[in-house]
């Protein structure tokens, strides 16, 4: 049984979809958490969501691609309530083209929320976790690290979020901070909706448990990875996606 009691928790990107399941998986297991996105109306509505159910939550507005926003965004947490326990990077965008017709813009500007986030969040966490001598790092990569077409922007982000988990995993394990990654698969979220039929049919039949996934099956595990079941689990890279990489 997983308790997470006492526990703060930030989770980046976390007014929708992807995010908000895990930040409503880890309340029901008793954190406190402290939802951050850029859109306020949805991550009012995302704590309104989960309190209405009797959990603890609340929001603060963050912009993880600027670091000073990131810094600031820890420093309020601990300062309010005396500790962060559970770092979350969810926070990511996606602008898809093939590489020959990828602007410059649109690189930059994915670079800068999925990998220098993650930099950003984890850096100012680091330095509260190393002086507590304890403290769950979990970053959201996914299967497109290892390559997509049309996706060199968020492949390239992505397999830089794998590379600084491994590396803060290694610089931090003796202070008893884990750093691990999740790579979620295809997820039915409002994200992958807005594909087309044919695209959607194609990523399924890729899958070998034959449908998409949930986004509470990765919030499951990233619930595991956030317990002290998952005390000697760190700089591990973890597929949630039915069997999609085989």
């Amino acid at each position: 049984m997983i308790d997470l009691t006492g526990k703060t928790a930030i989770v980046t990107g976390a007014a929708r979809g992807l995010g908000f399941a895990i930040a409503s998986k880890l309340a029901s297991l008793n954190a406190h958490v402290v939802i951050t996105d850029v859109n306020e109306e949805g991550a009012s509505s995302a704590v309104d969501d989960i309190i209405n159910h009797g959990f603890n939550a609340e929001y603060m507005l963050a912009d993880v691609s600027d670091y000073n926003s990131a810094d600031s965004l820890v420093e309020k947490v601990v300062k309010k309530h005396g500790r962060l326990d559970i770092l979350v990077n969810n926070a990511g965008i996606n602008l898809d083209s093939m590489l020959h017709k990828l602007e410059p813009d649109n690189w930059q500007k994915v670079i800068d929320v999925n990998l220098t986030g993650v930099y950003n969040m984890m850096k100012p966490a680091a330095i509260h976790m190393r002086q507590e001598e304890s403290g769950r790092i979990i970053n959201i990569s996914s299967l497109s690290w290892l390559g997509n077409v049309g996706q060199a922007n968020y492949a390239a982000a992505k397999a830089g979020v794998v590379g600084l988990t491994k590396t803060a995993s290694k610089e931090l394990g003796k202070k008893n901070v884990t750093v691990n990654a999740i790579c979620p698969g295809f997820i039915d979220t409002d994200m992958t909706r807005g594909v087309p039929d044919h695209v959607w049919d194609l990523m399924v039949s890729k899958i070998s448990m034959g449908k998409a996934g949930k986004p509470e099956d990765v919030a499951n595990c990233i619930a595991f990875l956030a317990s002290e079941q998952a005390g000697y689990i760190t700089g591990e890279v973890i597929n949630v996606g039915g069997g999609m990489i085989l």
